[in-house]
C-alpha cells in the first residue's frame, strides 16, 4: 500500500517510514490534477496586469515593485539565491530528506502553483537519496524557514550542495551522475519553494520519535531505580489517579505498576516502617505523565501542520491569490519550547533518582560500592548527570518569546521556531546520556538486593546491561561504561513493554 502525496493524511510514523524506504509514497493522477489546476491559475495571473504578491511583484518590503513578465523567471530564481544564507554545520540528512517529504505532501494539496515539473524533480530527489546540504543557523521561523529551505531547492537551479554518500558536492555534480539537468524556475515557484515551516516541522517530527522512545524508557529507568531503593509501588495504585485524571499520569501510572508487577523484591518490603518515597520516585506518574501530555500536544500540533499548506500566497482562483501568514511557524514553536522543558524534566527527575541510590540508605552501601574510602564507586557519574541537567536547563529559554523584526519591518513578528526545534533535540539527545547513568546506577543497585528477583521486564532489561557493563566491585574507568549505556539507549536495546 502506497502513500499518496497530497491526498492522504501524514502522520509522524508515516513520514518516517516514507523516509527510510519501509513505505512507498507516490503522485496519484486526482494529485497531478490538483497541482496542473493550480498552475494555470498562476499563469493566468502572471499574464495579467493586476499586481499579485510573489507572481508578478517584488518580495518583503518590495512587494510595492511590479515585475515585467519577462523578468518573472529571474525573480524566482533570484529569490532562492538572495535567501540562501544560512550558516553553521549541515543539519542531518535525515532531516533534509524529511523537510522534502513533508514540502512534496503540501506542494501536491493544489494551493502553491509550482508545476508538476518541479514537485517530481524533489521526488526523484527524495527517492534517490540525492539529499541537499542545509545549514543549521539563519531562519527566524517567518515568513517560514526561508534559508534552510532555500538551501534545501538550490540544486534544483544547479546551484548548491548535495550529499554524496558523506561528503559534500557542488549539485552540477551530482546532478550530473544522475544525467539531470538544473531546472528553471517560472512565475510562483521560488515563493511555493522557500515560504513554508518545513525546517522547523523537521525537528519537531524526529524530536518526537525520539521523545517518545525515552518517555517509555524513563519509566523503565524509574522503576529500576524503585526496585534498587526498595520503594514502594503503592504510589501507582488506579485509585489515586483516577480521581485526578490526566492522560499522561494515568498511562505511566500503569507502566510503572506493570513494570513491578510480581517482584519479588517489591513483596518483601511492603510491611517495612518506611511511610513514603521521595518525590522522585513517589510523584513519577505526575511528573512523568506531564511529560507525556506535551508530548502529545506537540504530536497533536506537528501532524496538522505536515498536512497544512504553509507557503504564500496561497492560489484560490485565475484572479485571486490570499496573501496571509500560514508560514508563520508561532504554532508549533510555542509547543516546541513546552515540550523542551517536558523533556528536559525526565532528566532533572532522573538525576534525583540517581542521587539517592547513592546516599547509602536502605540496605544499600554509600556510592553503590562495598568498598568505601579507597573506592568512590558511582559518585562521580552523578556530576555528569547534574551537569547535563543544568546544560538542559539553560536550553529551555523560549526563542519563541522572542521577535527581531526584518525585511525592512514587514516581517515584525517572526517565530524564532528553528530554534525551538533545534533546542528541543539537543535536549533529547543529553536525556540519552543522563537515562543511561541512572539505568546504569539501577543496575548496580539490584545487585544489592539479590537473591530477590524482579519484574520478568526489569529482569529482561537488567540482563541487557550487564551484558555490555559488569557490576563495578573495584574502581575503574566508568566512562567506557557510560559510553556503552549510551550506546544501548541510542539503539533503543531495552525492553519497553
Amino acid at each position: 500500500m502506497s502513500f499518496k502525496y497530497g491526498i492522504d493524511n501524514l502522520t509522524v510514523k508515516k513520514v518516517l517510514a516514507i523516509s527510510k524506504g519501509e513505505l512507498t509514497a507516490v503522485i496519484t493522477s486526482e494529485a497531478k490534477e490538483q497541482v496542473i489546476a493550480c498552475r494555470k491559475k498562476v499563469e493566468t495571473m502572471a499574464a495579467g496586469n493586476k499586481a499579485v504578491y510573489g507572481i508578478n511583484t517584488g518580495f518583503g518590503p518590495l512587494c510595492d515593485v511590479q515585475i515585467t513578465a519577462e523578468e518573472t523567471n529571474k525573480l524566482q530564481e533570484n529569490l532562492l539565491i538572495t535567501h540562501a544564507v544560512g550558516v553553521g554545520t549541515p543539519i542531518d540528512k535525515e532531516l533534509s530528506k524529511i523537510m522534502m517529504i513533508c514540502k512534496v505532501h503540501a506542494l501536491c494539496q493544489g494551493y502553491s502553483g509550482v508545476r508538476l515539473e518541479l514537485i517530481e524533480r524533489i521526488l526523484y530527489f527524495i527517492e534517490n537519496d540525492l539529499l541537499p546540504v542545509v545549514p543549521k543557523q539563519g531562519s527566524v521561523g517567518a515568513s517560514g524557514d526561508l534559508a534552510p529551505l532555500s538551501h534545501l531547492f538550490l540544486p534544483l537551479i544547479g546551484e548548491g550542495e548535495f550529499w554524496i554518500d558523506d561528503t559534500i558536492e557542488h549539485a552540477k555534480i551530482g546532478l550530473e551522475k544522475h544525467q539531470l539537468t538544473p531546472l528553471t524556475l517560472q512565475a510562483k515557484e521560488g515563493l511555493g519553494l522557500i515560504n513554508g515551516t518545513q525546517f522547523i516541522l523537521a525537528h519537531a517530527i524526529v524530536g518526537l520519535d525520539k521523545m517518545a522512545y525515552l518517555l517509555d524508557l524513563a519509566d523503565v529507568a524509574g522503576a529500576m531505580s524503585i526496585e534498587g531503593y526498595q520503594g514502594s509501588s503503592s504510589p501507582f495504585r488506579d485509585e489515586l489517579h483516577k480521581i485526578r485524571p490526566y492522560k499522561g499520569t494515568i498511562e505511566v501510572a500503569e507502566r510503572m505498576f506493570m513494570l513491578l508487577y510480581k517482584s519479588q523484591n517489591v513483596d518483601s518490603h511492603e510491611n517495612c516502617e518506611r511511610v513514603q518515597d521521595p518525590y522522585s520516585m513517589r510523584c513519577i506518574p505526575q511528573v512523568h505523565g506531564a511529560s507525556r501530555n506535551a508530548y502529545y500536544h506537540l504530536k497533536e500540533l506537528a501532524e496538522i501542520e505536515m498536512n497544512s499548506v504553509t507557503d504564500n500566497p496561497i492560489v484560490l482562483s485565475d484572479t485571486e491569490a490570499i496573501s496571509g501568514g500560514n508560514f508563520h511557524g508561532q504554532p508549533l514553536a510555542m509547543a516546541l519550547d513546552y515540550t523542551s522543558i517536558a523533556a528536559s524534566e525526565l532528566g532533572n527527575i532522573s538525576d534525583r533518582r540517581c542521587y539517592l541510590l547513592l546516599e547509602g540508605k536502605f540496605g544499600l552501601p554509600r556510592l553503590l560500592t562495598t568498598g568505601g574510602g579507597l573506592n568512590s564507586g558511582f559518585m562521580i557519574p552523578q556530576y555528569t548527570t547534574a551537569a547535563l541537567v543544568t546544560e538542559n536547563k539553560s536550553l529551555c529559554f523560549p526563542p519563541s518569546a522572542d521577535s527581531i523584526p526584518t525585511s525592512l519591518g514587514q516581517e515584525d513578528h517572526v517565530s524564532m521556531g528553528s530554534i525551538s526545534g533545534r533546542q528541543f533535540n539537543q535536549i533529547l539527545g543529553n536525556i540519552d546520556k543522563v537515562l543511561a547513568i541512572e539505568l546504569m546506577y539501577a543496575a548496580q543497585a539490584l545487585e544489592f538486593r539479590r537473591p530477590n528477583t524482579f519484574s520478568d521486564i526489569i529482569e529482561e532489561n537488567f540482563k541487557i546491561i550487564r551484558e555490555k557493563v559488569p557490576r563495578l566491585e573495584d574502581d575503574r574507568i566508568l566512562k567506557d561504561d557510560i559510553n556503552a549505556m549510551i550506546r544501548l539507549v541510542k539503539d533503543q536495546a531495552f525492553n519497553l513493554k
